[in-house]
């Protein structure tokens, strides 16, 4: 992907760290489009006799994700970047695996489902790290916002296979 141009901006991050910081939001607004559209895939397909209950619980977890991602688009452009956020850019650089489409089963869809938010859970915490060890705390913070949400929803999903 090429390198994101910086525009100019009074925050009071040098451009090398907010270079950084616009670079890690992107490849996180990649992955969390990508979660987005597959929980998506998941409440339009899912099958079984849990049908109701799970399309309902996907589809409010795709809302949920609406939130985050324009968070952190926001706080890429704040920062003086560019938003990387179409489908197919987020597409090519989501570090989440494909959503199978061989069965939408209720059960398989809610595992699959959790092990996505899992990973992105596990690399949002790697990008709290990662800003707070570069002294960005209001980057490290809205990320912690979005960590708290990915594990409530994962609560969930991990209850339903118990």
């Amino acid at each position: 992907m090429a390198k994101n141009k910086q525009n100019s901006t009074r925050i009071d991050i040098a451009p090398k760290l907010r270079e950084k910081t616009i670079a890690l939001l992107n490849a996180q607004l990649a992955d969390t489009l990508d979660l987005y559209t597959q929980v998506k895939q998941a409440h339009w397909n899912v099958k079984g006799p849990h049908f109701i209950a799970l399309h309902e619980l996907f589809d409010n977890f795709a809302e949920q994700l609406e939130a985050p991602v324009d968070d952190l688009a926001e706080r890429i452009t704040a920062l003086g970047g560019v938003a990387l956020g179409t489908a197919r850019i987020a597409a090519r650089a989501s570090r989440l695996a494909e959503l199978p489409h061989d069965s939408y089963d209720g059960m398989k869809m809610v595992a699959l489902l959790a092990d996505r938010y899992a990973h992105l859970a596990k690399s949002t915490r790697a990008a709290i790290d990662a800003a707070d060890d570069a002294g960005d705390a209001d980057t490290a913070d809205l990320l912690t916002g979005i960590s708290r949400g990915l594990d409530k929803s994962l609560w969930f999903l991990e209850s339903h296979l118990r």
